[in-house]
C-alpha cells in the first residue's frame, strides 16, 4: 500500500479502498490463462463462487460495474424496449446513459421514496400498454444499497413478484449488495431472491481494486460474453485482478459490519456539532448538510489534515475498509475545532 493512501483518511467513496497484502498476495501468485478463450482458471473461479454465493447458474467476469450493468439491459432489451429505474440509481444517472447511446433502450425514471424504494404502485402505472405509440416496457431495474439505504427483503419480494406477473424481467444492480445483506443479516443468495440478472461490484465495500461479476442463467451468461467483447471487456490474463475479487468475496463480506459500525460512530460525532445536519446511516454512507458559507474553508481545513471529503452543501461521507476507528476520532475531532473557530469568528 503506498505512503499517500495510508497517511490520508479519504471518506469520498468506498472505490477509493487500496488491497491489502493478503489480497496482492493473491494476485501475485494467482494462475492465469486466456479469459477471451474461457481458459483462465482464476477467472471461471471467480465465476463459478460468485454463482455459488449469490445463487445463480453462472456469473461473466467484467471491468466495471457500469460494463456489467450494461451488458444485462443489452441482454434483456431489444432496440425500442425500456426499462424502469428509480431517478437516483446508477444505471439512470450515473453510468453515462449507455443503454441509450448503445443499445437504443429508453430508461423510465421514477422518483424514488425517501428509503430509496419505487413504490409499487408507481411501477405499475409506468409498465406501457401493448401500443405502437410506446416502447415496450421490458425490465424492472433495481439498486441495492441506494445512496446507503437498504432495500429491504419484504419489498424486493414485492416489486419483483409484481414485475413477474406483468411480464417484465428484473435486473438488480447489486454495486453494494453484500452491503445490503450483512445489515440484514440475511445470505447473499436471500438479498438476490427474485432477480432474474444481478450485477456485484468487487471494487467497492469488499476491497479489490477492479471489477464486477454480472450473474444469471447459463444461457444469459454465454450470450453476455458477446457484448462483453463488443464493450471491450474482453480481458485476457484476467486472472492478475480476478484473484483479488475471488479474495474479496472469500474474506471481506462479513466485515462490512465493522464499516457500517463506523459510519454510525462518524455520523453520531459529527451529529452533536450544532452547525451540521446530519443523517443517520444505514450501512456505510450517509450525508451531512454542510453551511454554504463554510463550505471553501472546510474543504482547505480538511485538505490540510490529510481527510478527503467531497465537501460540498450536500456532503456524502463513505466508510471502507481502510477506515479505522481511530480515523473516525481524528475526523470528528478536525470537524469538530474547525465549526467551533468558524461559529466564534462568524
Amino acid at each position: 500500500m503506498s505512503h499517500d493512501a495510508l497517511s490520508w483518511i479519504d471518506l469520498r467513496s468506498d472505490t477509493v479502498t487500496q488491497p491489502g497484502d493478503a489480497m496482492r498476495d493473491a494476485m501475485h501468485s494467482a494462475p492465469l490463462g486466456d479469459d477471451v478463450y474461457g481458459d483462465d482458471p482464476t477467472v471461471n473461479r471467480l465465476q463459478d463462487t460468485a454463482a455459488a454465493m449469490f445463487g445463480y447458474e453462472a456469473g461473466l467476469y467484467a471491468p466495471s460495474g457500469t460494463q456489467s450493468n450494461l451488458i444485462a439491459l443489452l441482454l434483456h432489451c431489444a432496440r425500442g424496449d425500456e426499462y424502469l429505474v428509480g431517478q437516483e440509481a446508477h444505471t439512470y444517472k450515473y453510468e453515462g446513459g449507455g443503454a441509450a447511446v448503445l443499445g437504443s433502450i429508453q430508461p423510465q425514471p421514477i422518483a424514488n421514496q425517501p428509503d430509496g424504494s419505487i413504490a409499487l404502485t408507481d411501477i405499475e402505472a409506468y409498465i406501457k400498454p401493448d401500443d405502437m405509440h410506446f416502447a415496450r416496457t421490458r425490465v424492472l431495474a433495481l439498486e441495492n444499497t441506494i445512496g446507503g439505504r437498504v432495500l429491504g427483503a419484504g419489498y424486493m419480494a414485492a416489486a419483483t413478484t409484481l414485475a413477474h406477473a406483468r411480464g417484465l424481467v428484473t435486473h438488480l444492480d447489486g454495486a453494494r449488495i453484500c452491503n445490503a445483506a450483512v445489515k440484514q443479516g440475511i445470505s447473499l443468495r436471500a438479498a438476490c431472491a427474485g432477480f432474474d440478472s444481478v450485477s456485484v461490484c468487487l471494487s467497492k465495500g469488499l476491497g479489490a481494486p477492479i471489477g464486477s461479476v454480472l450473474l444469471g442463467n447459463k444461457a444469459f451468461i454465454e450470450q453476455g460474453k458477446r457484448w462483453r467483447k463488443m464493450l471491450g471487456g474482453g480481458m485476457r490474463q484476467a486472472g492478475t485482478i480476478a484473484a483479488a475479487g475471488l479474495y474479496a468475496l472469500e474474506h471481506n463480506v462479513q466485515r462490512l459490519a465493522d464499516d457500517h459500525a463506523n459510519a454510525a460512530n462518524l455520523s453520531r460525532g459529527l451529529a452533536q456539532i450544532a452547525q451540521l445536519k446530519v443523517a443517520t446511516p444505514q450501512t456505510n454512507i450517509f450525508y451531512i448538510e454542510v453551511p454554504p458559507a463554510a463550505c471553501n474553508a472546510l474543504r482547505a481545513t480538511l485538505a490540510r489534515e490529510q481527510i478527503r471529503a467531497t465537501v460540498g452543501q450536500h456532503t456524502r461521507l463513505v466508510t471502507h475498509l481502510n477506515i479505522t476507528a481511530a480515523d473516525v476520532e481524528r475526523v470528528v475531532a478536525v470537524f469538530t475545532a474547525f465549526f467551533k473557530d468558524w461559529h466564534e469568528a462568524a
